[in-house]
């Protein structure tokens, strides 16, 4: 039998409830069948997720979902889930892309937006913050799953939406008046779902982070819709473009990352107002907050060293460019720590040429290049944040 001793809280009382449950198997007394099945219930509920999870841990699932198993989600959450398989396959995929966004446009940064393999809170406690990597956070994840949902929509992988409806008939802009035509990507659905989907985990609570996260959420859903683009096709005599056809369709992700990644740089500091319905500007000094502002409470750590309790891996390790200025120059990134340098052999190509016609012939060429790294902390320094 399991020491129930070293499993903290409510797992321990689960597990000894269960092993002295409805079955009434006794591990102790029975055979090795009983002894058996017993052994498996228990290993089932050690590794059992915790309820603080994210729906975030789709994108680790993906298309082996199973919405009993999702962790964290609350009941409307997981209704929706049962009744749409293929929407959550698409949220799944989605999740991929918004991380490797969320990564790429912190890639030069102290906090890159590393996740945590096998864990179902995918960022670990760093979000419990409510910093503004937490408002940047929530705003892309949002926008990633409107981006999904409009893609797989428009592609007919979903059974409940499909090209936008209301664009239909004749219209006008200021070339002159072209037909709707083509398929334009249903981005209202994909909005209208992601809300519903997302934001009702936040509502299931009225507190400050409820709402801060509510607000971020809805950044992230109508920046998909600013980078909408209207693509047309020309009919006529010799291209003459007497009559336009025209479609709705979606932007790269990128531009909505880099259009989040700004926003975060200009994110506004706020507080609670009094009746507890929104926000007022922490500092009176700095401009209020709009609703295509992303809202944070707290200050982010430094993220130089690794803190537990913060959630910050650190940045020993990290390597950083010596002769930049910026975020991702050695003296920024590294803290004041100082860097080690590692000589290493990279395969570049080289004496490229034109061959006609139409190709580029590239020679292997192996090349010096110094490597720089962040130093680690001295112990003392490091014990202090642990």
């Amino acid at each position: 039998m399991l020491g129930l001793r070293r499993i903290p809280g409510l797992r321990a009382a689960r597990i000894q409830r269960a092993a002295s449950s409805g079955a009434g198997l006794s591990c102790r007394n029975q055979g090795a069948n009983s002894r058996m099945y017993c052994a498996c219930l228990l290993l089932l509920l050690l590794v059992t997720p915790r309820v603080d999870s994210s729906w975030w841990y789709i994108g680790a699932l993906g298309a082996r979902v199973i919405c009993d198993n999702i962790p964290g989600l609350v009941n409307k959450q997981r209704q929706l889930c049962q009744r749409h398989p293929d929407i959550m396959q698409a949220i799944g995929e989605g999740t991929k892309e918004w991380i490797r966004e969320c990564q790429h446009q912190f890639r030069h940064h102290r906090w890159n937006c590393s996740t945590l393999e096998r864990d179902h809170t995918v960022f670990g406690r760093v979000l419990l913050r409510s910093s503004r990597e937490a408002a940047f956070v929530y705003a892309i994840s949002s926008a990633g799953v409107v981006y999904a949902l409009t893609r797989a929509c428009s592609q007919g992988e979903l059974k409940s939406c499909n090209c936008d409806p209301q664009k239909r008939g004749r219209a006008h802009d200021e070339k002159g008046e072209f037909d709707w035509g083509g398929c334009s990507d249903n981005v209202n659905y994909g909005i209208k779902f992601a809300k519903d989907f997302i934001d009702s985990k936040e509502r299931t609570v009225r507190d400050a982070r409820a709402l801060m996260n509510l607000h971020n959420n809805r950044c992230g859903r109508t920046a998909v819709k600013r980078f909408m683009n209207m693509e047309c096709k020309c009919h006529g005599v010799s291209g003459s473009c007497t009559l336009r056809t025209c479609w709705m369709a979606l932007s790269d992700f990128r531009k909505t990352g880099d259009y989040l990644r700004r926003k975060y740089n200009g994110a506004v500091e706020v507080t609670m107002n009094q009746d507890g319905t929104g926000f007022a500007v922490a500092n009176k000094a700095f401009r209020k907050a709009t609703k295509n502002d992303l809202v944070y409470f707290e200050n982010s750590p430094d993220y130089c060293l690794q803190d537990k309790a913060a959630g910050s891996l650190g940045t020993a390790g990290r390597i950083c460019n010596k002769t930049s200025r910026g975020t991702d120059g050695c003296e920024v990134m590294c803290c004041g720590r100082g860097y080690d340098t590692t000589r290493v052999m990279q395969i570049t190509k080289c004496e490229c040429k034109f061959k006609w016609c139409c190709a580029v012939e590239c020679k292997d060429c192996e090349e010096a290049v110094d490597i720089h790294t962040c130093k680690a902390p001295k112990r003392a320094e490091w014990l202090d944040k642990t």
